[in-house]
């Protein structure tokens, strides 16, 4: 059987398999989420041996340090995955939920209420994490999944996945309601995304390249969760004791993810100060910085910023930094060049906070907090699908309403028209 028909095939037994879970309570969904969770840090040592393959493979390729840092897991990061299901247990069910009722004048009741989409697709690169959240958030929301997780982790994702099926199925879960494509040729994802009349919706997690890749192919609706080149505004205002260390962590913490701060803009009035200071830190944290020309007058230390550092996501220890005239060059900089995902203001002027939050373009925006923040865990959401950086349908962290669509409930007593 060719690639594109075991895909297919794969797809209609998850469709199958979206049937039944429609009509799943919730207690059977929160039930198959707890075993699930057991099942993860019960088998711990099984999944590690599975990643531990997986790491060795990449480091033999060279692939760069953020990419293994991405695909490590620890008994820590399994034991949170773990609390992820358990917190999406935990999370209100969607499903049934009504946003709409009305009663017309010739009596018809309407009503609309949140429904699964039937089978989401979610193409995403070496983050085994990603294959636990995509699981929790589509089985609380009854949608089947059907996931294609980067070849770097293949091992990992399918231990899991055979992992998590086996918990579900015990509590009375379709065994078809996560299905794994343990394709590693690229075209897998081209053939994924051209099946409109079996996955319903496609979900991309991972670099540009790849949502590029899948925008381009599909034929089924595509919901873009993006790179994240975010930005940090350090105002005039602002309080330094709070600015140091949420500027130093953003970009440390964990520089291989999308939320990490990739620019600094630094307000003139107080750049003579703030700069040295934070350049020392950021230098104790082996982080290389690229300045613009203001920046480098100030810290001769660093390297010249190019036109292509202010649209890089990094996705490691580099930091580029301008020196901006006043908050509306600073949001003109950050809606030129930022791709919709989350922005930063660390200041004590409540107007400027007000301006930053209303004028700049993104899914979320801060007011004296990380970036770093922008992730469904953090939001309350139990684990999440993804940030979306699109407009339409969902945008930002995406939990388990943004896997729903409406469906208008219609009662009559045999009205015409």
């Amino acid at each position: 059987m060719i690639m594109k028909e075991l895909i297919a095939q794969q797809a209609s037994l998850a469709r199958t398999a979206a049937r039944k879970l429609a009509g799943l309570s919730t207690e059977q969904k929160n039930s198959a989420l707890l075993a699930m969770a057991d099942a993860l840090e019960k088998n711990q040592a099984e999944i590690i041996s599975a990643n531990v393959e997986d790491v060795t493979a990449a480091k033999e390729k060279g692939t760069r340090l953020n990419m293994i840092d991405r695909l490590t897991l620890t008994p820590e990061r399994i034991s949170a995955m773990a609390e992820g299901l358990r917190q999406t247990a935990k999370l209100e069910d969607p499903i049934g939920k009504e946003d709409f009722q009305v009663v017309r004048p010739n009596g018809l009741k309407i009503r609309r209420v949140r429904v699964p989409f039937g089978v989401v697709g979610i193409i995403y690169e070496a983050r085994p994490n990603v294959t636990v959240d995509a699981a929790a958030l589509c089985l609380k929301s009854a949608n089947a999944c059907v996931l294609r997780g980067g070849s770097e982790a293949i091992r990992t994702n399918q231990k899991l996945v055979e992992i998590l099926n086996q918990a579900a199925t015990s509590v009375g879960i379709h065994e078809h309601a996560i299905e794994f494509i343990a394709i590693a040729d690229r075209d897998a994802v081209v053939a994924m995304c051209r099946l409109r009349k079996l996955i319903d919706v496609i979900i991309p997690r991972g670099g540009a390249g790849l949502i590029k890749r899948v925008v381009e192919h599909a034929t089924v609706p595509v919901i873009e969760t993006g790179i994240g080149v975010c930005h940090i505004y350090v105002d005039k205002s602002a309080n330094f004791k709070i600015a140091l260390p949420v500027v130093l962590t953003a970009k440390i913490s964990r520089p291989s993810v999308c939320n990490a701060m990739e620019t600094l803009l630094v307000h003139k009035d107080i750049a003579e100060k703030f700069l040295p200071e934070i350049a020392k830190l950021m230098t104790e944290n082996k982080v290389e910085m690229r300045g613009d020309e203001l920046a480098r007058k100030i810290c001769p230390e660093m390297k010249v910023a190019t036109e292509e550092d202010w649209e890089t996501e990094y996705n490691d220890l580099i930091l580029s930094v301008k020196v901006v005239e006043d908050i509306d060059a600073a949001i003109e900089h950050i809606n030129k060049y930022n791709t919709l995902h989350s922005e930063a203001i660390i200041t004590d002027d409540k107007s400027a906070a007000e301006k930053f939050q209303t004028l700049v373009d993104a899914a979320c925006v801060y007011v004296n907090a990380s970036t770093r923040f922008t992730d469904g865990f953090e939001f309350g959401f139990g684990a999440e699908i993804g940030i979306s950086t699109q407009k339409p349908h969902a945008r930002g962290p995406m939990g388990l309403e943004a896997l729903t669509t409406m469906k208008y409930l219609i009662d009559g007593n045999g009205q015409t028209r």
